[in-house]
């Protein structure tokens, strides 16, 4: 029996049912498609095979994790926070999330006891079957069921952190393990909040949007920028605090017993070291990873593959472009991480409706920013209304072009610094909490100006890395 042929044709990206239909017809026959015959790969690719020179760099996730020796650029990563229930352990509002967790909590131990008590006379019934799913008095998961089942009694604690949950869109979150259903290793990275770290952030597997990057000194959630990877500067281990605490007693002892370690692996430093000298350092190292998976080379080059798999870096070849990108890694991480504090962007125009009452103040308050219109179809991306009284025009173009999973950093901060309620729930989470929390009334106005500077700088930045060939 023949092996069949598989016939190709590449029809384009992006195009409509109705575009495709179109171009198939202007062939007129199927024998008239320049067809071309494929075939898989090794790794089974029948289209998009990866790059082979790929395979040949240096990973930058370890074979295992925090394992001596590995020829990694970092010795752990880890995901982050998957809590499954966003709507309860998430707020722009310290006060309202005290509030959720304290009801929810509540709920949850009388529901415990409840079941404990119904058990008694009833040695088989389930807690599927028992429990209340009330969506607006608790959100059940698999492993509060089991909590359930084994009679464990919950309190509330006060840990709550700033944690990064959207690319520039930070909220309050309960950081209870109890409550998170995945917390991976995020009390490794980030054990308290007086432990200071910075991760690199990745997603690439299997995204439609290809490498998406960023960095942060919080804790990152799962779906920060996509499936978040995190790859940390430092790690924290407390393996030995039972020996520590034989010898530290009173309120420190806690934070003592946390010791921190690199996340930049020792072999990657000694590899540097060999190809650019012993000025190099695991942050160098680190920022040089940053910078280098912003080039757009290297995206270009390897799209395919990093839709299969982690990062693979090479070091480059010359040293003034390692200190280069670890140099203009630096710069970003700088942008990235103080977005907060960045001046704002002063090209723009600023339009203030006037005021209608004598002694009346701007308001900053936000419900939902909306772009301009060109006409009733075609925004303008140059004009973003901020509010009923403000509008902000002059927007730069290429500000648009600083892209984080798929979508412009600016068009982030319209998207997530808007009034929402969960249906489920019913919680309510406004950003304006946010920024009346930190007694900050042009918080979000001010952040919108901010990442338009961002972005713009971002773009330079980019443009300036030294060019990759890989041949």
């Amino acid at each position: 029996m023949n092996k069949a042929k598989i016939h190709y044709y590449d029809i384009g990206d992006y195009l409509s049912r109705e575009d495709k239909l179109r171009i198939i017809r202007e062939f007129g026959s199927v024998e008239r498609i320049p067809w071309t015959i494929i075939q898989p790969n090794e790794h089974g690719d029948w289209i998009n095979h990866r790059n082979e020179m790929f395979k040949q760099f240096i990973p930058i996730e370890p074979e295992k994790k925090f394992a001596k020796g590995q020829r990694a650029f970092f010795e752990t990563y880890a995901i982050g926070v998957a809590t499954n229930r966003d709507a309860w352990v998430y707020n722009s509002s310290q006060q309202t999330l005290e509030k959720n967790m304290l009801s929810m909590i509540d709920f949850y131990n009388k529901q415990k006891e409840a079941y404990s008590n119904a058990v008694k006379g009833n040695g088989n019934l389930s807690v599927e079957e028992f429990i209340n799913t009330d969506n607006t008095k608790i959100s059940w998961t698999v492993n509060l069921k089991k909590d359930i089942e084994r009679n464990v009694e919950h309190c509330y604690i006060f840990d709550i952190r700033d944690s990064i949950y959207r690319p520039f869109f930070k909220q309050r979150l309960y950081f209870d393990k109890p409550f998170i259903e995945r917390i991976g290793l995020s009390p490794k990275l980030f054990p308290t909040p007086e432990h200071e770290n910075l991760v690199i952030c990745v997603s690439c597997v299997s995204s439609s949007n290809g490498l998406s990057v960023s960095i942060t000194d919080c804790i990152p959630d799962l779906h920060y920028i996509g499936d978040t990877q995190c790859f940390p500067l430092y790690w924290y281990d407390n393996s030995d605090a039972d020996v520590i605490d034989l010898f530290n007693q009173g309120a420190e002892k806690k934070a003592d017993c946390y010791v921190r370690k690199d996340g930049v692996t020792d072999w990657i430093l000694t590899t540097a070291r060999k190809q650019y000298g012993y000025k190099v350092t695991k942050e160098d190292i680190f920022y040089y990873v940053y910078g280098l998976l912003h080039s757009p080379d290297y995206r270009t080059a390897f799209a395919t593959d990093l839709k299969k798999s982690l990062p693979r870096l090479p070091l480059v070849e010359k040293a003034d472009d390692f200190w280069a990108f670890s140099k203009a890694g630096r710069a970003l991480a700088d942008l990235h991480l103080n977005y907060e504090t960045i001046e704002t962007y002063k090209k723009c125009l600023v339009l203030h409706a006037p005021l209608t009452n004598k002694g009346e103040s701007v308001n900053y308050r936000v419900e939902k920013m909306r772009f301009g219109k060109i006409d009733s179809k075609t925004v303008d991306k140059s004009v973003i209304h901020y509010n009923h009284a403000i509008t902000i025009e002059g927007i730069p173009a290429e500000a648009y072009e600083y892209v984080v999973n798929g979508k412009s950093a600016i068009e982030w901060i319209m998207e997530r610094y808007a009034v929402t309620t969960d249906k489920k729930s019913g919680i309510t989470n406004d950003p304006n909490d946010w920024a009346r929390e930190h007694n900050d009334e042009k918080y979000i106005f001010n952040l919108l100006l901010r990442v338009i500077n961002v972005s713009v700088q971002t773009v330079e930045i980019v443009k300036g890395l030294p060019k990759l060939k890989f041949e």
